[in-house]
Parts: C-alpha cells; sequence; structure tokens
C-alpha cells in the first residue's frame, strides 16, 4: 500500500491515531478544552515511539496528519489552553490500535471509541456508548435521538430531498425506546438548513455533519 501522505513515522500509530482524533473534534461545535485519551493494546505500548500521543493531540487541535506542526502538538495544546492527559486503558477483545477519546467544552461533551487498520484507515466504532461506524471516507451524518418509530425514514426523506444518497447506515440503541445513534455515511455533505431542520425535531437531541478527512 501506498500512502497515506503524512507526518511519520507510522501509518498506523500515527496518521491513523490523527484521523481518529481529527474525527473526534468534528463532533464538538466550538474547540475542546479538555481531552482524555485511553490508549488500549499495541497504543499503549508502543505509542510513545511511534509519536501516537503527539498525533493525537494534533488531531483534536484540527491539524491532519500531513501538517508538520504534529511535532509540536503538545506545545501548541499548551499554547491553546486545552487540557490533556493519557491512560492505558483494557478495552476488551477489540483491534490492537484502538483509542478511547472523552472530549469535552463548556457546552458540550462525547465519548468515543475508534481503531487505527493500517494504512492509515480508520473506524470510529462507538460515540457516546452506542454503535457507530464513521471512516472519514465520505461526509457523514450523526444523529443522536430517541429510539421512536418513524426517526430513520424522516432523515433518509431529508437526505433524498437534498439529493445526498446514504452509502452505508448503521443505528444502535441502548433499549427499546430509549436513546439511539444514527451514523450514515453519506455522497455528499448535508446542507446547514437540512442539519438545522433536523435538531428542530423534538424527538432528535442532536446532530451532527462530519466532513470528509482531509485528502
Amino acid at each position: 500500500m501506498i500512502g497515506p501522505v503524512m507526518v511519520g513515522p507510522s501509518s498506523s500509530h500515527t496518521a491513523g491515531a490523527n484521523r481518529i482524533a481529527w474525527l473526534a473534534r468534528q463532533l464538538l461545535d466550538e474547540p475542546p478544552t479538555r481531552v482524555l485519551f485511553g490508549l488500549h493494546g499495541s497504543f499503549a505500548k508502543t505509542g510513545k515511539g511511534h509519536g501516537t500521543h503527539l498525533a493525537l493531540l494534533a488531531g483534536v487541535l484540527d491539524l491532519p496528519a500531513d501538517d508538520e506542526r504534529i511535532r509540536e502538538a503538545d506545545k501548541l495544546a499548551d499554547e491553546s489552553g486545552l487540557q490533556f492527559s493519557f491512560e492505558n486503558v483494557e478495552l476488551g477483545d477489540v483491534h490492537p490500535n484502538t483509542v478511547r477519546i472523552k472530549i469535552a467544552n463548556e457546552r458540550e461533551r462525547h465519548l468515543i471509541t475508534g481503531s487505527s487498520l493500517g494504512g492509515g484507515v480508520v473506524r470510529i466504532w462507538q460515540v457516546d456508548g452506542l454503535d457507530a461506524y464513521l471512516s472519514g471516507e465520505a461526509p457523514a451524518l450523526l444523529v443522536f435521538h430517541q429510539d421512536t418509530p418513524g426517526v430513520i425514514s424522516r432523515v433518509a426523506a431529508v437526505l433524498a430531498d437534498e439529493g445526498a444518497n446514504i452509502a452505508r447506515i448503521v443505528s444502535g440503541r441502548a433499549q427499546k425506546g430509549g436513546d439511539a445513534l444514527m451514523s450514515l455515511e453519506i455522497d455528499q455533505p448535508l446542507s446547514g438548513v437540512a442539519l438545522a431542520y433536523l435538531r428542530h425535531l423534538n424527538y432528535i437531541h442532536w446532530a451532527k455533519s462530519v466532513a470528509k478527512l482531509p485528502a
């Protein structure tokens, strides 16, 4: 495999880690003020040598994997006032290159778990404790909502009106009638008007448009 374009040394431990954190950052409407990274498996064991810590910090600072400033991400984080820390965690039978990110500011907070699969390919597979699917390979929409009939069809109808085709959809819920999460990868970004409409619906707690990863 050739690529990705990145600051090294590792496509999985550096570029992949950065991309997971970059996607996590997109879930906040405003810059984060604090973040806790939970490193699992080989991220915990060899992350320091591969620059994983710096790559993760750069991602939440909105720096892509090819940005030379990754090497000074800890300094940039300090200058921005971002409070950050790292811990080693055991997440069970998951990919060894996995990180759990608790990211927050004064208005919102999210818990994201994702894995770096090699060659810069990533998957975020859990958001706020619910099943999700974010790869960064396409624009995406995340909808956190009450589990009630018709929500998926309503969201699909909004996307259809936008001319946005659904490439992949994953829906998970905590329990029947409780909180649920819908993640959709789509062929084009959702407009601000459509996103505002979804956020206005009383059974939708929040909706987030997630950009495609930088090339």
